[in-house]
């Protein structure tokens, strides 16, 4: 029996390690997507990362995509309670070196006072898209990126958001909760839609999670991009959900 105790133990413990380095992977996947009603002589590319909550930025996944980017994103939480301001501000600096950084809030980063966060923003030139839209102007042309609340607020207005926004200009739209797809309606006309929140379902055993893998799909004609995030929640492991930022290349054909 003690010897059967023992193997456990010890096979408890390597999955516990394996799960702790799972979760600090730094893995950026890499997209690439054409729209037919997009003109231009040079892609979009963006690097959009979420969930980051306690973990400090890996300067690889930085050196992988610098110079390759012109926006950058991040989907929600930024942090969570308990996470020290320096650690964000580092991150913060590290991303602003690969180009103008945005953001729309996750439920996490509400756990913190907004005040300090916002000083931290104005610093590093990071402008919130709450309930609002950006023109970012790229080859001699514009696009929107637009972003709303967190869902769990109740407080999302996508209709406020896309006021102002020009009807023929490319959308793109950034939610923390993918659920923002159920709001998207034809005459929106937005094409790409960046999530995070799920966390991939962070743990899954057998395949199974608390929530779906992070994932690209297509609904509504609307193309959505959910990311298993690149930090944890509660607990500094993952299991079958691997951490991932996203380098994103959109293109005319």
């Amino acid at each position: 029996m003690i010897y059967i105790l023992f193997a456990l133990v010890l096979i408890g413990g390597l999955l516990l390690i394996y799960m702790y380095k799972q979760a600090h992977l730094n893995i950026v996947r890499k997209h690439e997507f054409s729209f037919s009603h997009l003109k231009l002589n040079k892609p979009i590319r963006l690097f959009f990362i979420s969930d980051i909550h306690r973990r400090t930025i890996h300067p690889s996944i930085i050196d992988e995509v610098i110079g390759q980017v012109d926006v950058v994103i991040i989907g929600g939480d930024l942090l969570e309670k308990g996470v020290p301001l320096k650690r964000v501000h580092n991150n913060l600096e590290k991303l602003r070196r690969l180009g103008p950084i945005y953001f729309v809030w996750g439920n996490n980063d509400k756990e913190v006072l907004q005040v300090p966060i916002m000083s931290l923003f104005r610093k590093n030139g990071v402008q919130v898209l709450k309930n609002t839209s950006a023109t970012i102007f790229h080859d001699n042309k514009g696009f929107s990126l637009i972003g709303v609340d967190d869902m769990n607020t109740g407080l999302v207005d996508l209709e406020t958001a896309l006021s102002g926004v020009n009807e023929s200009s490319f959308k793109i739209l950034v939610s923390h909760d993918p659920r923002v797809l159920s709001l998207i309606e034809p005459q929106h006309k937005i094409s790409l839609v960046l999530s995070g929140h799920t966390h991939g379902g962070q743990i899954r055993i057998f395949g199974f999670g608390p929530y779906e893998m992070g994932k690209t799909h297509i609904s509504k004609e609307v193309i959505q991009i959910v990311s298993n995030g690149y930090g944890t929640t509660a607990l500094p492991l993952r299991l079958q959900a691997k951490p991932e930022a996203h380098h994103i290349i959109i293109e005319s054909y």
